[in-house]
């Protein structure tokens, strides 16, 4: 589950009143929430959905957050963090958001192991009394992370027998005051690295923002990276910063030094650069598959590098299962983002008139824009993958669903 499982900032009509009835809605947070209490109130409403109690019940899960389990455009520069902590009620907000993500959705990716290890978890196991107080000092020094502070790892890997599974933080983990943009720190791409060597057969790469978007977005968002950089001028960033909190341009395409660092440690998996075997000698035997699953764009699609010296079949998988509606316009821009002309278009004019640099990977989209409910299953067998994308009930509003999911595209990966 690949963030945005509350959505802080836009409550329901219930919630609301519940609100109304604890505090003045009138100011502060308003009718967002405020605190740790209200947010147990938000993951009480969204998981008690009979189908998602269902669905939980049965289903293994694994969870990472992304901007709207704490607010919009969570993270996505220094700018938009200066604005929100001169609020007064944004600290109880932050503070309260990611103590909730801990215990609502934090531990449950931990194994027993690493919940035994793991410094917070015993002392609050072992603390006699309210251990409130000892959540709160972890989340606000977990905050701090993203203006150059030591924070918490929220990044972690489950291994399925020959399947890694490596879900990496792309929200709270962010660097933005040290004079560059980076969606993790040195500290953790470095851990991630240290994750990549190993005996298995496939990789999967769970981060809420998807690593490929359309090429023309990609290029789009590096462009308006280097003008809120300062390359034109003060008054050109600081459009620039509204234009990159209206418009969301807050992927790993906005933050080019991480693109290229994530694209590079992909070529290197793919070529077999890590693989060891089963006694811990190295190898050349590189995976099978190399899939970054994401969330984020509210549709489903996927997407393949054009690596040309790995072993790798290596893509990227979009899906937002529970997603909101994308209005017509978002639906025709996300199409025509995808084609040769808008690629090559917007390339010609940002490359010679804005100078923006070409990605070191060229990719093109597999399958989709598909815009709907869609449920993507990746299905491994040694070294074969194959994928589903089936999509549930008629796109039209207001007709009655189906009892069953229609078939959208079936893939064999590898």
């Amino acid at each position: 589950m690949l963030g945005d499982q509350v959505y802080a900032d836009e409550t329901s009509p219930q919630t609301q009143e519940r609100i109304k009835q604890r505090r003045d809605i009138r100011k502060g947070a308003k009718e967002q929430v405020a605190d740790y209490e209200e947010y147990t109130w938000l993951y009480s409403e969204s998981w008690t959905d009979a189908e998602v109690r269902w669905l939980m019940s049965t289903v293994p899960t694994s969870m990472i957050f992304d901007d709207h389990d704490v607010r919009d455009d969570w993270n996505t520069s220094q700018s938009w963090r200066a604005d929100m902590q001169a609020q007064s009620w944004w600290q109880e907000r932050i503070v309260g958001a990611l103590s909730s993500y801990w215990v609502y959705q934090h531990l449950g990716n931990l194994s027993p192991g690493e919940l035994a290890e793991n410094e917070l978890y015993q002392r609050v196991r072992e603390f006699d009394g309210d251990a409130e107080q000892l959540v709160r000092e972890f989340a606000a020094a977990a905050d701090r992370e993203v203006d150059g502070a030591k924070g918490a790892r929220w990044s972690y890997r489950r291994d399925f027998g020959p399947v890694r599974l490596l879900v990496i933080d792309s929200r709270c983990g962010r660097i933005l005051d040290q004079g560059r943009r980076s969606m993790l720190s040195d500290a953790e791409f470095d851990w991630i690295t240290e994750q990549l060597s190993g005996d298995y057969e496939h990789l999967l790469i769970g981060t809420s923002l998807p690593w490929l978007l359309p090429r023309a977005f990609h290029d789009i968002e590096a462009w308006n990276e280097l003008l809120c950089d300062g390359r034109r001028g003060a008054l050109v960033a600081a459009i620039s910063e509204k234009i990159r909190r209206a418009a969301d341009f807050e992927h790993w395409a906005a933050f080019r030094d991480s693109f290229e660092r994530l694209a590079t440690m992909i070529r290197s998996v793919a070529r077999g650069e890590y693989a060891v075997d089963s006694a811990g000698d190295a190898t050349s035997t590189a995976p099978a598959t190399v899939c970054v699953l994401s969330g984020d764009v509210h549709h489903a699609y996927v997407a393949r590098p054009e690596y040309s010296d790995v072993d790798s079949a290596v893509y990227q998988l979009t899906c937002s299962p529970l997603h909101n509606r994308v209005p017509a316009v978002m639906r025709q821009a996300f199409r025509a983002a995808w084609s040769r002309t808008a690629e090559r278009s917007t390339r010609r004019v940002l490359g010679v008139v804005a100078k923006v640099p070409p990605p070191s990977v060229e990719w093109t989209s597999t399958a989709g824009p598909f815009f709907g409910n869609d449920l993507m299953t990746l299905r491994l067998d040694g070294r074969h993958a194959d994928l589903l994308l089936e999509q549930a009930g008629p796109v039209s509003r207001g007709a009655e669903p189906p009892a069953g999911l229609t078939e959208l595209t079936r893939l064999r990966l590898s």
